[in-house]
């Protein structure tokens, strides 16, 4: 090993140290994931400036340091699946009223629908604002290999019809599904719960000590895997600290200037969708800064981890524990929000890249027509689209072509991906989330007002 190599991975392991030293100082959860979030900038900044003439020594620091990001990545994958399985199942068979779980399911899906149109409307005012175009993109080699595999990629998209779409959520070899072999396995295992938890309903009906142990059993279960999940969630600064110094050391800060007004825009609009949560939020007596001072670490772990479904165990724990929202209600959401109507990589990313491209296919971006088409077809299309990095890829793959329009821009902007899609990542948890919260509160202002009811009949 190179003696630098040796000497960064030593001053990585202090900022480790540092984050542990915090721990034992009383520091909270989400005081220690920002301190992680800026040393891993700060700290890949540096590597950056002092190795700018010895690439190598920058690769071969991270190709170490990266262990400590894809470990902790890994192991809360590892839980997503048993967490949504045992822990939906749990909520189903402790239902009273089955209508509920159709109340949530609607509520929390149509949120989401609704608040992916009204990203792709924000995407299209200023992608309009910025004036922003595809003419001059330069393409590379890189951008070149790209098309490639896009072109590859649309070509099996083309074969998929909506309703096949729409086939692919139900759970097929729930195994495989467990293993998260398919795009969809999410809301397979998702809809698998609910079916089981329907099935543990009725056996309770039929057999009150068979229903009895089997709800025993689920208990037990959903006590350890919380626990797990909770073991999990306490590596999260380090996790952080470690993609960050990846995603700072590694990114070309010459292509992020050359793309510059593509980064300001995308992030002002995603800023805005952010504005947008929090005022439906306050619209549901949910104090918008105290909601997103909760949320906040939840946030800084998908915007470095670039990846929703990894998020889920931090969400659903989150919305629970600190948002106050029903166990059924934070599992709905955040994995249903994992895969359908993702704000950022389904509603602003494909709406702005449509909008770019537009004017050289002979359109005009501005006009009303065109503006609804392509609202609809970024709700239409958010349906599906995959909860891990690239699931923004996977949007454009399917809104483009629905327009008529080539997906080559996407491989242009390949070089600066990577810093668009954290914080694309981190706004479509903040949509789940802020659709279990809403979702919870229309609960609550439902059963209070059947409460009044019952209370003014008797």
């Amino acid at each position: 090993m190179n003696l630098m190599v040796l000497i960064n991975l030593v001053l990585f392991a202090s900022l480790i140290y540092v984050l542990i030293g915090m721990t034992g100082k009383g520091f909270s959860l989400g005081q220690r994931v920002f301190t992680a979030l800026m040393l891993g900038i700060a700290f890949g900044i540096l590597l950056q400036l002092f190795y700018q003439s010895s690439p190598d020594v920058i690769s071969d620091t991270l190709e170490w340091s990266n262990v400590v990001g894809t470990a902790y990545v890994s192991l809360l994958r590892m839980i997503v699946m048993p967490l949504i399985l045992v822990s939906i199942l749990a909520a189903v068979i402790k239902l009273s009223d089955l209508a509920n779980l159709g109340k949530i399911s609607i509520s929390v899906i149509g949120l989401l629908l609704f608040t992916t149109m009204l990203a792709a409307i924000v995407g299209i005012v200023v992608s309009l604002v910025f004036g922003l175009s595809a003419d001059g993109l330069i393409q590379g080699a890189r951008e070149l290999a790209r098309a490639e595999v896009l072109l590859d990629r649309q070509a099996g998209l083309s074969t998929m019809s909506f309703p096949d779409l729409i086939g692919s959520f139900l759970p097929q070899n729930i195994f495989s599904d467990l293993a998260g072999l398919r795009d969809t396995s999410v809301i397979a295992v998702v809809i698998f719960s609910i079916i089981l938890g329907i099935a543990g309903l009725k056996m309770t009906k039929d057999d009150a000590e068979k229903g009895a142990a089997f709800r025993g059993f689920i208990d037990v279960s959903q006590t350890l895997v919380l626990k797990l999940v909770r073991l999990v969630i306490a590596l999260t600064p380090y996790g952080v600290l470690a993609l960050m110094f990846n995603v700072a050391a590694s990114s070309d800060f010459g292509d992020i200037l050359d793309l510059l007004s593509f980064i300001l825009a995308s992030y002002l609009a995603i800023l805005v969708m952010f504005v947008i949560h929090g005022g439906l939020l306050f619209l549901f007596k949910v104090n918008p800064i105290d909601y997103f001072k909760k949320i906040m670490p939840v946030l800084a772990f998908a915007f470095t981890s670039r990846s929703s479904m990894a998020t889920i165990p931090l969400n659903v724990e989150t919305q629970i524990n600190e948002l106050g929202n029903s166990p059924v209600v934070a599992n709905f959401s955040a994995s249903f929000g994992s895969t359908i109507g993702q704000n950022g990589c389904a509603g602003i990313y494909p709406a702005m890249l449509a909008v770019m491209i537009a004017p050289s296919m002979g359109v005009d971006p501005a006009s009303l027509g065109f503006i609804v088409m392509l609202v609809a077809i970024v709700t239409i299309s958010s349906l599906g689209v995959a909860g891990v990095g690239g699931g923004a890829t996977f949007a454009a793959l399917m809104v483009l072509p629905a327009l008529g329009f080539p997906v080559v821009l996407v491989a242009l902007l390949i070089s600066i991906e990577p810093l668009i899609d954290m914080a694309r990542t981190a706004l479509n948890v903040s949509g789940a989330m802020t659709a279990g919260t809403i979702t919870s509160r229309l609960l609550e202002s439902h059963e209070h007002k059947q409460l009044e009811e019952a209370g003014a009949n008797e």
